[in-house]
């Protein structure tokens, strides 16, 4: 089988097993059942169609499955790439007190706009080259990154703070935070740090608009953001973006359909495959 196959075949597995779980919870062991439904929430049973309370209580058992989904996802991916890969993974390693201190201003700067200042705009390059000089004496530093992979064929190792397509800031912070530490630290451990956006809502990277990150990175240039295809690619291989769509959206058709026949007991719309993922 080729590697491409592969990676189909794993990410066909992941989203199939999470779906299949979802599918025997509400359906098996924790349906929505409508008498108590209607003794629980009376008021709520006389104005609005039992419909709606469905849909949300399938919602509910949806999403707690699903929360890592994207980290799973990507860890099958680059197995079948580069041949390992773990997620909450721990970093170790010394980092100039100079150049900690410098991440802090960095941070600071992007976070507070000092009265009468002009805005400063974020930018990897002159941000890390500025770090690196600082140096210091060396303070133990150890950063947990959501993905880390070392292909052992080439000894390059990966760090990756992945995240929803539309992150809040805060949790942006704290990945620039933990990206620059790791790369600050001396001796080297990792190789390349990227916050990586598992996928991209606007479509091309350069119509990425969510204010949110945008104020931590240059979401457009800097070579540290991997939106969508140039994140999957990089970790499984040229095509591999366009592999992971396919598959979603032939599971997306199986999974609908059978949402709609048992578990909302009516037979799906002519359009019911009118949302894919692009």
């Amino acid at each position: 089988m080729s590697k491409q196959k592969r990676v189909a075949e794993a990410i066909k597995n992941v989203v199939s097993t999470m779906m299949d779980k979802v599918m025997n919870n509400v359906l098996i062991k924790d349906p929505f059942i409508k008498e108590a439904h209607h003794a629980a929430k009376p008021l709520y049973a006389a104005l609005v169609p039992d419909e709606i309370f469905k849909g949300s209580h399938f919602e509910r058992r949806f999403v707690t499955p699903f929360g890592g989904v994207w980290e799973k996802l990507a860890q099958v991916v680059a197995i079948e790439a580069h041949g390992n890969c773990s997620l909450g993974h721990s970093v170790n390693g010394t980092v100039g007190s100079e150049s900690l201190r410098r991440i802090q201003e960095v941070l600071n700067r992007l976070e507070h706009n000092p009265k009468g200042e002009l805005k400063v705009k974020p930018h990897w390059k002159e941000e890390l080259d500025y770090i690196l000089k600082g140096g210091g004496k060396p303070i133990p530093v150890s950063v947990t990154c959501d993905i880390f992979i070392h292909n052992e064929e080439t000894n390059t190792k990966y760090a990756f703070e992945i995240k929803a397509p539309l992150p809040n800031s805060d949790q942006t912070k704290v990945s620039k935070e933990k990206m620059l530490k790791l790369l600050a630290m001396n001796p080297k451990q990792v190789d390349y740090a990227y916050y990586a956006l598992a996928y991209n809502p606007y479509g091309k990277k350069e119509d990425y608009k969510w204010s949110f990150p945008m104020r931590w990175f240059n979401m457009h240039e800097d070579e540290s953001v991997l939106i969508g295809n140039e994140f999957w690619d990089l970790i499984g291989g040229e095509g591999t973006y366009n592999t992971f769509i396919s598959e979603v959206n032939k599971l997306g058709k199986e999974y609908k359909e059978r949402i709609y026949k048992e578990f909302l007991d009516i037979e799906p719309p002519q359009n019911v495959n009118d949302s894919p993922l692009k």
